[in-house]
């Protein structure tokens, strides 16, 4: 069984407010059907701290994160895949878990992870 079939609701998704690529997939996800199932966080709220998820505030800017309600986390491409799963795109996430394609999936997530501060400009930004 995938990790992704069986997550326990809420969702917490952990999101850069500031990043306007971000913000346009968060308005997107606020109006899906399914979006009751996910708790939005927005990491660069003034009374955000990091810590107190047991995490690093640059590990959560530099990749996605969601927690489900068991608190497991689901990070980077994991965490499109269940986030994705949730709402009901399992065909996607089937496709993504492929051997080979997740992998090439899972690099570049993590290239585009790299460089979304320079696209969106908040590289500046606390």
């Amino acid at each position: 069984m995938s990790p992704f079939e069986s997550l326990a609701t809420p969702l917490a998704l952990f999101h850069d407010g500031q990043c306007p690529l971000c913000r346009k997939e968060i308005a997107w996800l606020r109006r899906h059907p399914r979006s009751r199932l996910i708790h939005f966080i927005d990491i660069r709220d003034d009374d955000f701290c990091a810590e107190a998820w047991g995490q690093r505030f640059d590990d959560m800017l530099g990749k996605l994160h969601l927690r489900d309600a068991t608190g497991r986390w689901f990070i980077g491409m994991d965490a499109t895949r269940a986030l994705y799963a949730t709402l009901g795109h399992r065909r996607w996430v089937q496709l993504s878990s492929v051997p080979g394609l997740r992998g090439l999936l899972n690099i570049g997530y993590l290239g585009f992870a790299r460089l979304r501060p320079w696209l969106t400009g908040t590289h500046r930004k606390r």
